[in-house]
């Protein structure tokens, strides 16, 4: 027993908590010592990159969920030609990284973008928000829902459709069978993609590099710490803030899941 318990304690041991034990401590050991930590919380510069990352990421987890739901149990039900095909197109952003997705809604949304090309000849204004909050949000919305979408189908193929079946014979409407049947069935699913969704927008880099450069998200000002004002430590104890942050969701998010939830992501 202990020789198979030995490779997940050294894996976790390696990779969590001595990396984890050396950012505490070197976020300490700056000019401003242990007051780094709450500088986080004081500063006003890292207070709102801290609330600007943990709002978008709720938004985006949020919206993820609402989209990869809706598509995730129709894609799953309704099998027709061309079904495999677009669920390969929709999982394609998986293949990308960050800068990539983030390039893409340059594409679409920057000063040369599809959308500014159209807003332009159908008012005369160019709607240009690759660059904004809004922009952003978008980067991660594309970015999440592959992840968010797989979960949801596999969950969903696990549901009794004889549930449904015998609450629209009671006289149950569409709208009650998804919120008493469908919802609660795919409850753990849910909960568990959310939160690696939401994990995933809080540390994500490639994104915000190339779409924040307005915008001060914690993972840019982390990196600006480290590479351009080589204020070691406040990067290393925003970092440390940020890990802990992501295991608090993800331990809630598996506590409130349970142990039949569908391997996320």
């Amino acid at each position: 027993m202990l020789l198979l318990l030995m490779p997940t304690v050294l894996f976790f041991t390696a990779f969590f908590i001595l990396p984890m034990c050396r950012l505490f401590l070197v976020g300490g050991s700056g000019s401003m010592g242990w007051s780094a930590y709450a500088a986080i919380l004081t500063d006003t510069g890292y207070f709102n990159a801290l609330l600007a990352t943990l709002g978008i990421s709720a938004a985006t987890t949020v919206a993820t969920l609402v989209i990869s739901s809706i598509a995730g149990v129709f894609l799953q039900r309704h099998k027709f030609p061309g079904n495999a095909a677009l669920v390969a197109m929709l999982t394609l952003p998986l293949a990308f990284p960050g800068v990539v997705i983030g390039f893409m809604v340059i594409m679409l949304a920057g000063r040369q973008g599809l959308i500014g090309s159209v807003s332009e000849a159908l008012t005369g204004e160019r709607l240009v928000f690759a660059y904004s909050m809004f922009g952003l949000f978008m980067g991660y919305v594309y970015f999440s829902i592959p992840r968010t979408i797989l979960t949801v189908m596999a969950a969903t193929e696990k549901l009794d459709p004889r549930l449904e079946e015998a609450a629209r014979s009671l006289g149950a409407s569409t709208w009650r069978v998804t919120l008493d049947v469908i919802v609660p069935g795919l409850k753990p699913a849910l909960i568990s993609s959310g939160a690696i969704c939401f994990a995933t927008a809080v540390g994500a880099f490639g994104t915000a590099f190339t779409l924040a450069t307005r915008i001060n998200v914690l993972p840019m000002v982390i990196y600006t710490e480290f590479t351009l004002s080589a204020n070691i430590s406040m990067a290393a104890a925003l970092s440390f803030m940020l890990g802990a942050i992501t295991w608090l969701v993800l331990s809630l998010a598996r506590t409130a899941a349970g142990s039949t939830v569908a391997a996320a992501g």
